[in-house]
């Protein structure tokens, strides 16, 4: 690092990536520090600077050794920084220690017997919140959240004739449970139920796939959707309301064929937003039918939705936002990209998906494909043919919005 950049970051002051800290700190504070900027986006650690930016310098002896000796006795998993001082003069040194966003999360402080999780919050370093090491240990995928237990579930909690269908009819599975305890087994074994402090609960996967009324008992579940007829949000919306219900429709697949007899979320939503997203012609054509145009396409919107519900965070306690306005329609999914996905590895093709269980009863169904490129092969195509604008996606630490314009 150049000495004009150096103080440039110390001009700039403490961030969520920038820590200063003197030399003569104990090892589980550094540690701490490491640990809360790795479990964020990484950083940078300046050992020799105040907190208020005065430049003492570095005086311990073999401070490498020292910094590397925390690493690897306070850290889990270890992280491996890049250690360099800089020369502002004769006399003043400074320790640059930098580290990349951790891909193992959640990294822990291990002191006294004890395993800390740390976040960064704006300057500071603060212990994680349970909701926060929930996400982290998804993030690293080390939890599977969407098959934890929905408390005040049971196995009444989900549609038996919507579960005979997927088990018969969807799956080809000829041996269909015939009593209580034998579902209760089957449905342990697929994951849609689990056992939790004695009794028997349904998972999250299996509720919304599954469940009478998912949003009773978790009320992320479901979508929210609006309609405004201007660019932005408006006091009266020409649509306001919560599509509740199992997330998978129920078919009827007898003799070939490939009937909706029962819609689920994914149905509903398209019914509910079809009027928003259309405009039917003035007069009538030839076959005495009114010819409709969409705004976007079909696939593309239907797709969209597919994979907010596959990918979403079930740690974030808000549901999925679908809102049409006059020049775009919108569809916000809880929670960051899982694990290392970026826009650039999605609009590439990169499979990662959060929720497989999910993911895999969806694909079961049909809505999804087994290439799981939606995005390449679907979205981005069909939006750019139909519009000739390409979709945007907006990536922060609380959110996937897709934006599809008119």
């Amino acid at each position: 690092m150049l000495k004009t950049e150096l103080l440039e970051i110390i001009a700039n002051g403490e961030n969520s990536g920038v820590e200063f800290k003197r030399d003569d700190i104990r090892p589980e504070q550094l540690a701490k520090e490491v640990v809360a900027m790795a479990n964020f986006h990484g950083g940078r650690l300046l050992l020799g600077v105040e907190d208020d930016g005065t430049i003492t310098g570095i005086q311990r002896d073999n401070l490498e050794e020292w910094v590397m000796n925390i690493m690897q006795d306070k850290i889990h998993p270890m992280i491996l920084p890049f250690y360099e001082e800089v020369k502002l003069d004769e006399a003043i040194s400074i320790a640059v220690i930098s580290f990349p966003q951790g891909i193992s999360k959640p990294y822990v402080v291990r002191d006294r017997g004890r395993e800390e999780v740390y976040i960064r919050v704006g300057s500071t370093s603060r212990l994680a919140t349970r909701e926060q090491q929930m996400r982290l240990f998804e993030l690293g995928g080390m939890l599977h959240t969407e098959v934890m237990p929905v408390p005040r579930t049971d196995m009444n909690c989900l549609d038996e004739v919507r579960l005979t269908n997927y088990v018969r009819d969807i799956l080809r599975d000829p041996d269909v449970p015939k009593t209580p305890e034998a579902w209760q087994t089957r449905l342990l074994g697929l994951g849609f139920l689990t056992e939790a402090a004695g009794s028997v609960c349904c998972t999250i996967a299996g509720l919304v796939l599954f469940g009478k009324r998912p949003r009773r008992y978790l009320k992320q579940a479901g979508l929210r959707v609006m309609a405004f007829s201007d660019v932005d949000k408006e006091y009266q919306a020409a649509l306001d309301d919560i599509i509740d219900g199992p997330m998978v429709g129920r078919w009827d697949k007898e003799n070939g064929e490939n009937q909706l007899v029962d819609g689920g979320v994914i149905e509903r939503f398209m019914d509910a937003i079809g009027p928003f997203i259309s405009q039917e012609a003035s007069q009538i054509d030839e076959g005495l039918r009114r010819e409709k145009k969409w705004f976007y396409p079909l696939e593309a919107v239907r797709e969209v939705l597919v994979n907010a519900l596959a990918h979403r965070d079930w740690t974030r306690f808000v549901e999925i936002e679908v809102a049409s306005y006059s020049d775009r329609l919108e569809v916000i999914s809880p929670g960051a990209l899982p694990n290392s996905m970026t826009i650039e590895k999605m609009k590439a093709g990169q499979r990662s998906p959060r929720n497989t269980l999910i993911m895999e009863v969806l694909r079961d169904y049909g809505y999804v494909d087994y290439r799981g490129m939606g995005v390449r092969t679907k979205i981005v195509p069909l939006t750019r043919a139909l519009t000739g604008k390409d979709p945007e996606f907006v990536v922060t630490d609380d959110y996937l919005k897709t934006v599809l314009y008119r």
